[in-house]
């Protein structure tokens, strides 16, 4: 019994350790779970999704990804308000914060003769004081509006690019607005020609930097149009505007859609302008298209208020009877129509009608052959031909014929002025038609040649105008760019210099070659403004040196007048000794300062090359830019290309020259032109129009035809 009891004792401790720790796992498991469960409850009654919940003995562990630090926060506090928050263990994380998105910068710059408006958000880095500088430098001492912010970011890609090609788009429109953006330049002006208008659309798509979307939409003044005119065709060779004009910007998209519904295809101009004989010119037009169209072929020509409808020769009856008498109704009151229905040939006519014709060479020469009524018209049409195309290029070889149709001297001499337009081309005159086709450097040429026709001609009379506009032979479209202009005035310079007779201000003859070339520069940039100088060495007084320069100058400009260039745009202006490029105290010196310089107004010059500016340097066979020498006659002026010496001329201290001469430097480089008082920026007046009628983009305008119904207007009178 004994030894029972001793082996017992063991056991039963054994046993009720084993109890206890499975009593201690099982506890311990019952309270992980409690606690887990009650701290995922209020979670989820909280609305918390993002935290999971894991309990390891006691600790409780809280993972997952919270959206940001204040919710990580709220999931601990609410864990901790149902356990002991030291039992609570924070395994969760934190998503990342968003970088703050940078702005879109952008800056609005309105012109006009007020002042500049600079408006909009700039990056720290641009400055808001170096963009206010450089539009100060434009505006010729009127206000500058600076409306401008910066944010503390960086510039975005393109962003300086896209600023200083506004800049220069700013500087050579002085009515205009200029919104920049780092992918987007959009301009909108107004020119004071058509002329213009073209050449700065090309001058401005030449300077784009590369990849930078640019909107350019420059608005010309309105032309007065006599007789208003618009042609529609509709042929073999599909539909076409012969000539197209329009009141207002809303009457034009109008009729350009209508055009474009009928088949119109490509680009077609469609001038807007002054004359239109009713307010319902676009009315008119579209009832005219939608009447063609309806035929399938034939043309409708308005000049003034003046239709002509000629359908095509196999047009059934019916049709023409039924689409002239809706276009009748539909054509508002003032309009007078004429239509007809071509007759079939007659057997004598297929054998061979009466004809005029003209041929036009691409060289120049004009061939006059076949029929006219007269010795009186032969002479007339010989005459007007000679002053048409040059006395030396017209060939005559025609003969007479009593029978000719009545209205022929008319048809002949309306066709000739129509062939004018041309570059090649020919004209055939019947007694049914006037055709005139060839090739022209114009735009306007086909218009203009219609709006003759249906002017001359006379209502219900019958014309075809075949005209292809070829690039490559329009003037305009190869005008060269200012800086262009510039490289050129320097390269006319670059041989035989300006000289004078010693101490006057006689142009030497050794001068006329020279002068010839800038002649011929000059001619072909108008629109380039330059300060002709004059400048002398120190020998003299100060102000004999001051007139003797001044008047040098003006012989150059008035020598350059003699051969006929437009001198507006230079101005002549003597410096006398005050501008030196070389040390007067030596001879070569002295010859260098003895010069004539052409001075580019408001544009950016390029840096001159070391030779350019080293004083005194002479011309030699090379090529390279260098500052012409002066002849060994005391006092003679020269020509000067360095464009250091430019630079001083045009901005030296006011104490060099007298302010007279700054301030004629400041007249060559303003703009002309006055807004009314109330004008918006960039030239528009309150109601959207700008003072030469152009219509704002966006806005219809204002038509300029009689208010009132009127009756039928009298006939125009004849034009030169």
């Amino acid at each position: 019994m004994h030894v029972k009891r001793v082996f017992l004792a063991p056991a039963a401790f054994t046993f009720a350790a084993l109890v206890a720790i499975l009593g201690a796992h099982w506890a311990s498991n019952a309270i992980e779970a409690r606690s887990a469960a009650a701290v995922k409850s209020q979670l989820l009654t909280d609305g918390i999704t993002f935290a999971g919940v894991e309990a390891d003995g006691l600790e409780v562990w809280l993972t997952g990804t919270a959206p940001n630090e204040a919710a990580r926060f709220r999931a601990m506090n609410l864990a901790g308000a149902v356990i002991d928050a030291a039992r609570i263990r924070d395994s969760l994380e934190v998503t990342a914060a968003r970088a703050i998105e940078a702005p879109r910068f952008s800056v609005e710059m309105l012109r006009n003769d007020d002042g500049i408006s600079l408006i909009g958000l700039l990056p720290e880095t641009t400055g808001v004081t170096a963009l206010a500088e450089a539009a100060a430098g434009l505006a010729n001492g009127l206000k500058i509006a600076n409306m401008l912010e910066t944010a503390a970011f960086p510039a975005p890609e393109g962003w300086e690019a896209a600023l200083a090609y506004g800049l220069e788009a700013l500087k050579l429109l002085p009515r205009s607005k200029i919104s920049v953006a780092a992918d987007r330049v959009a301009i909108t002006a107004i020119s004071g020609s058509e002329a213009e208008k073209r050449r700065l659309e090309a001058d401005l798509s030449r300077r784009a930097p590369a990849g930078l979307q640019v909107v350019i939409d420059i608005s010309a003044p309105r032309p007065v149009l006599t007789p208003f005119t618009l042609r529609f065709v509709k042929d073999e060779a599909g539909a076409r505007f012969d000539a197209c004009s329009a009141d207002t910007i809303r009457a034009r998209d109008r009729i350009l859609a209508a055009g474009a519904a009928a088949g119109v295809e490509g680009k077609t101009q469609c001038t807007v302008g002054l004359g239109v004989p009713t307010p319902r010119w676009s009315d008119a037009a579209l009832a005219g298209i939608k009447a063609v169209t309806a035929m399938g072929a034939g043309s409708i020509t308005f000049s003034d208020a003046d239709v002509s409808l000629l359908a095509a020769m196999d047009t059934p009856q019916s049709t023409f009877d039924t689409v002239v008498g809706e276009l009748q109704t539909a054509l508002p009151p003032v309009f007078s129509l004429n239509a007809a229905l071509p007759p079939k040939p007659s057997a004598a006519q297929l054998q061979g009608p009466a004809e005029f014709n003209a041929t036009l060479s691409e060289d120049g020469q004009v061939r006059l052959r076949g029929r006219l009524t007269d010795p009186v018209l032969r002479a007339a049409v010989d005459s007007y031909a000679r002053a048409q195309f040059g006395a030396s290029r017209v060939y005559t070889a025609t003969r007479l014929d009593e029978d000719l149709p009545d209205g022929w001297p008319v048809r002949v001499l309306a066709g000739l002025e129509s062939l004018a337009q041309l570059t090649s081309g020919t004209l055939l005159v019947r007694a049914d038609t006037v055709e005139v086709a060839g090739v022209t450097g114009s735009q306007a040429a086909r218009g203009r040649i219609s709006q003759v026709l249906s002017d001359k001609l006379g209502q219900g009379q019958t014309f075809k105008v075949s005209v292809r506009y070829d690039e490559a032979l329009d003037p305009l479209a190869a005008l060269p760019t200012p800086e262009e202009c510039v490289d050129m005035v320097n390269g006319a310079l670059k041989g035989q210099k300006i000289t004078f007779t010693p101490g006057s201000a006689e142009i030497a003859a050794t001068a006329g070659a020279t002068l010839d070339g800038l002649a011929q520069v000059l001619g072909e940039c108008p629109d380039v403004k330059f300060v002709v100088g004059g400048h002398t060495d120190s020998q003299g007084s100060e102000d004999g040196n001051r007139a003797l320069s001044q008047a040098r100058a003006e012989a150059v400009v008035v020598a350059l007048q003699g051969r006929r260039v437009a001198v507006a745009a230079l101005t002549a202006l003597g410096f006398g000794e005050a501008r030196p490029i070389a040390d007067n105290g030596t001879e070569a010196g002295r010859e260098a300062n003895r010069r004539i310089e052409f001075t580019p107004v408001d544009l950016p010059v390029k840096a001159a090359s070391p030779a350019a500016q080293s004083p005194g340097a002479d011309n030699d066979d090379t090529g390279s830019p260098v500052t012409p020498s002066a002849d060994a006659a005391p006092a003679d002026a020269g020509p000067s290309t360095d464009p250091a010496a430019a630079d001083r001329a045009a901005a030296g201290p006011a104490d060099e020259a007298p302010a007279a001469i700054a301030a004629a430097i400041a007249a060559a480089g303003a703009v002309a032109g006055d807004l009314p008082d109330g004008a918006a920026p960039g030239g528009a007046g309150p109601d959207g129009v700008t003072p030469d009628g152009v219509a704002t983009p966006g806005d219809a305008g204002p038509s300029f035809a009689p208010a009132e119904k009127t009756v039928r207007p009298l006939r125009r009178p004849e034009t030169e």
